[in-house]
């Protein structure tokens, strides 16, 4: 049951949104099925310009799925309801192609966070989607050092979508607390579903992780919002 009174402020967002096909805007249609019954649901997606998985092998791609070699991709992603999601960066690769598929802005030194991130908006330009995409940044696997952080503010990020996990708040380094940054707590099933005051559910688009948007996942959470419908404001990260 809803506790009466209480103002919960909720953002649903979706990492690894992308060309890939076990990792691709299949997602959407469970985000449509949240739009049917939460009309004015805000659902931010988090896309990796040039996602490219290396090191598991079950969804290892031969090459980096830049965005705009997949035009059916970008016509999705440019078609959808500004009034229902947002489209934010998630990293260039994702990884560090033949070593790891999740520190891509953990180790980096400020140069080549520089090039890295000039890479990410060329390539969103090159797909005609530089006026789609925000300027907000969520580092792959949550990580992402001090020089990265710099280098983004540098090149126009305003927004930096992390958490308050303790690993990532040691790779930080305390520049969270130097640039704007909100916090995403929740994503079930590493921590369980719940309202907070100020709440970023995170789920993600990719069908291997155990946080994968599923179906029962879906119904999970609107069986939560649900139960809490006249006490949620959605929106969107900036007003997180």
């Amino acid at each position: 049951m809803g506790t009466q009174g209480l103002k919960y402020r909720v953002n649903i967002s979706i990492d690894d949104v992308s060309p890939h096909p076990m990792a691709s805007v299949k997602v959407l249609d469970r985000c449509e099925e949240l739009i049917k019954v939460f009309p004015d649901i805000k659902i931010s997606l988090f896309v990796p310009i040039a996602y490219w998985r290396t090191k598991r092998l079950s969804v290892v791609t031969k090459e980096p799925l830049v965005i705009w070699k997949y035009p059916e991709f970008c016509d999705v992603i440019k078609n959808l309801s500004p009034d229902n999601y947002e489209i934010c960066y998630h990293g260039y690769y994702h990884g560090i192609p033949g070593e790891n598929d999740n520190n891509e802005f953990l180790d980096i030194e400020y140069d080549e966070a520089i090039k890295r991130t000039k890479s990410m908006k060329r390539q969103v330009a090159k797909a005609g989607l530089q006026d789609v995409f925000k300027p907000i940044f969520r580092p792959p696997a949550w990580r992402m050092g001090p020089q990265a952080w710099d280098a983004l503010n540098e090149e126009g990020f305003e927004l930096f979508a992390v958490t308050d996990i303790d690993y990532a708040l040691e790779s930080y380094q305390g520049k969270d607390k130097e640039y704007r940054s909100n916090y995403s707590t929740v994503f079930p099933p590493f921590r369980p579903l719940e309202l907070k005051e100020s709440c970023g559910i995170v789920y993600h688009a990719c069908e291997w992780d155990r946080n994968y948007m599923s179906k029962s996942h879906t119904e999970e959470l609107i069986e939560l919002l649900a139960d809490n419908k006249e006490n949620i404001e959605f929106v969107f990260m900036e007003n997180l």
